[in-house]
């Protein structure tokens, strides 16, 4: 059976699929700047024979026909930059690049893809359809590159019924996947403000506006925009995480900057927000006597699940690895691009394990000491596999 022979060639690789891991752990780069890791996988494709096209610089797109390639196109995406995080860990494939970790997994995610490409490639006659894979860069940075993708035509030619990712989740267990069907993550955008006075001195504010207090009240203020204008049945959140004025104890600046993101469950309620903010903001510094300068960097949408290809992964999943071992994804507030291709065709965000509390292996992501079980390598490229070869996409229900 399929299912079994991909379980061997996994296991037959295993040692394989973890030093390519180690690989893309030790050499990181970041969002759009990801040269090494494109070639590095051009490499490995071309070892396997398995057609590529490179997009949007970094990207990469390769091509798996089976039996009947045009019966059924299916995607499978992996994103592959860093971020700015110097690493903790002391284990012999650490990060050497200094300041750059692959802290989120991607690092995971390429691996699993490559991996499912290598047995997909492999078991060719014994599945039907088309699989494009689709290594994707700048996941982490605004605007995001599955918009570049996107842009460069990366969902034509053939166009996929559904596309299928995997993200690591370190409060998952090893072995151990989730789905969710419908809105599972939030959209994204960033804030960024600037509070103008001709300053003055600290002795005599009534000389100026305070540039301090007015940051401090639009600060306290715009957390009205959430309580009293959203729906509480609907999550949404607006944090501003940086506060930069000032050099000293006697003077009031000229200029204070404000940075922040803005997420939600809402499309519709995202952008009145954004007015909200706004005219918040500016009805503030005018009242105070200051100026006010606003930039919303619209980011990333929500990521929609499809229903019924969310809902056949899962029961693919489940068959794959047992029942058990499959649970119900968590809607998270945090933010992915890949809702920008939920926004074209369906798609399916799912989870994929890898905390061991025995190991230490306990840190989230976005953290200096975030690591993986690699034993989930396995499952991932197994899933992956598994999916990419008999997963499709049902007609809507005329």
């Amino acid at each position: 059976m399929l299912k079994e022979k991909i379980n061997t060639l996994v296991a037959q690789y295993s040692e394989t699929f973890i030093a390519i891991r180690h690989h893309l752990h030790a050499n990181p780069e970041l969002s759009y700047q990801e040269f090494a890791t494109s070639s590095f996988i051009q490499q490995q494709l071309e070892v396997l024979g398995i057609p590529f096209t490179v997009i949007a610089t970094t990207g990469v797109v390769a091509t798996i026909e089976g039996r009947n390639p045009g019966s059924r196109v299916i995607a499978l995406r992996a994103d592959m930059d860093a971020l700015p995080i110097r690493e903790e860990n002391d284990v012999a494939y650490k990060s050497q690049q200094p300041g750059i970790m692959h802290a989120c997994g991607h690092d995971v995610h390429t691996t699993c893809l490559l991996g499912a490409a290598r047995i997909l490639h492999e078991l060719k006659n014994e599945w039907e359809g088309t699989l494009k894979l689709v290594f994707q860069p700048g996941e982490e940075k605004n605007p995001g590159g599955a918009s570049l993708m996107i842009k460069e035509g990366v969902l034509e030619s053939p166009v996929p019924q559904g596309i299928v990712a995997l993200h690591v989740n370190p409060s998952l267990d090893t072995g151990h996947l989730s789905f969710r069907s419908g809105r599972v993550m939030a959209s994204a955008d960033e804030i960024y403000i600037t509070i103008k006075s001709k300053g003055g001195h600290a002795a005599a504010p009534h000389l100026t506006a305070d540039t301090i207090l007015v940051a401090s009240q639009v600060i306290v203020s715009l957390q009205q925009v959430i309580s009293r204008n959203n729906n509480p049945f609907s999550p949404s959140v607006l944090s501003i995480c940086s506060f930069q004025g000032g050099n000293t104890t006697n003077v009031i600046p000229s200029e204070v900057k404000l940075m922040g993101t803005f997420r939600a469950m809402d499309e519709e309620w995202r952008f009145k927000a954004h007015e909200l903010i706004r005219k918040q903001t500016t009805g503030i510094a005018s009242a105070m006597g200051a100026e006010a300068y606003i930039h919303i960097d619209v980011g990333y949408p929500a990521v929609d699940n499809d229903a019924r290809l969310t809902a056949a992964a899962k029961a693919l999943a489940a068959d794959y690895v047992g029942a058990r071992f499959v649970s119900e994804t968590e809607m998270r507030m945090g933010a992915e691009d890949f809702g920008y291709y939920t926004q074209k065709i369906p798609g399916c965000f799912f989870r994929l394990g890898v905390r061991n509390e025995e190991k230490g292996i306990i840190h989230n992501v976005h953290t200096p000491r975030f690591n993986i079980d690699e034993d989930a390598i396995a499952t991932g490229i197994g899933v992956m596999a598994w999916l990419g070869a008999t997963l499709a996409v049902e007609p809507e229900p005329s």
